[in-house]
């Protein structure tokens, strides 16, 4: 099973999936049918379903013209707001596509039909995948829209945190960089949130992204997956659980990360008006 990360729009990723035996292969998150259509080109696979973890436009908005395109394409999800839906899911329901095995998770919170899909090939050595669109993130995890904290905090714990801690996760958005700045501020002495960081900008600089991790990882700098240790209970004010996680959320969205220095060279030469033919109006 070889996992394809497509960065697509701002900062959004969607996956192709292919079993290398068959060449078949299934969509994550289908935001951009073009290049998903050239990928799926290039590498010579036949597009057989398109998997959606919610209705949001930029993870959904590709589905109507993939189904197009492709008479037939089934378009799985667990919200009836997902366009082209095909195939409603429910929690635990299981499916496959030649030898790849898929188990369907509802996980509500960041919407109230949001799902997950944990992905793992039968008698491979390989770890299995998560695709965890705006559930878990790299260091995070989706803001509260539609879904409560005591969604979220099932979902992070009960259903996404009770899977083998190798599993690699490939999330929805290329998030990792301010995320782990806000984790930075919630643990400020905690050394693999300030590891992690570090790599994540070296990787941001290269143009490169920052998945997959893995759960084990993530319950070692996400703070949305340690709301039961007491740094997190100390930052928070809260012993509670879901308290300490309601709090994160609250904290995360009024959270803003340090401005970058102008550069001062840019700096000098706007004053002295060396920019100024460039920023008239025409």
């Amino acid at each position: 099973m070889k996992v394809k990360v497509i960065s697509v729009l701002e900062d959004n990723y969607m996956y192709l999936v292919i079993e290398e035996g068959t060449r078949d292969a299934v969509a994550v998150d289908a935001a951009v049918p073009k290049r998903l259509l050239e990928i799926i080109r290039r590498e010579d696979v036949a597009l057989r379903a398109v998997l959606t973890t919610h209705h949001h436009w930029d993870h959904a908005r590709g589905n109507e013209e993939l189904a197009k395109l492709r008479p037939g394409l089934r378009v799985y999800g667990a919200d009836e707001r997902i366009g082209a839906l095909t195939h409603r899911v429910a929690h635990g329901e299981e499916l496959a596509f030649g030898a790849i095995r898929v188990r369907c998770l509802l996980t509500p919170g960041h919407t109230s039909g949001h799902a997950c899909y944990f992905m793992w090939e039968d008698e491979s050595p390989d770890a299995p995948a998560l695709f965890s669109g705006d559930a878990l993130l790299v260091g995070g995890c989706g803001k509260l829209c539609e879904g409560t904290a005591e969604q979220m905090y099932a979902s992070l714990a009960g259903v996404l945190g009770a899977l083998p801690k190798e599993t690699k996760v490939f999330c929805g958005h290329e998030y990792a960089v301010r995320n782990l700045k806000f984790a930075l501020k919630v643990e400020p002495e905690n050394e693999i949130v300030k590891q992690k960081l570090a790599w994540a900008k070296r990787r941001d600089d290269e143009d490169l992204p920052a998945v997959p991790s893995t759960l084990q990882e993530e319950f070692l700098y996400n703070p949305f997956l340690r709301v039961a240790e007491e740094p997190l209970r100390k930052f928070t004010g809260k012993t509670d659980p879901v308290e300490v996680l309601r709090t994160l959320c609250a904290e995360k969205d009024n959270f803003k990360k340090p401005k970058e220095r102008p550069n001062p060279q840019a700096m000098l030469a706007l004053e002295w008006g060396l920019l100024s033919p460039f920023l008239e109006k025409k």
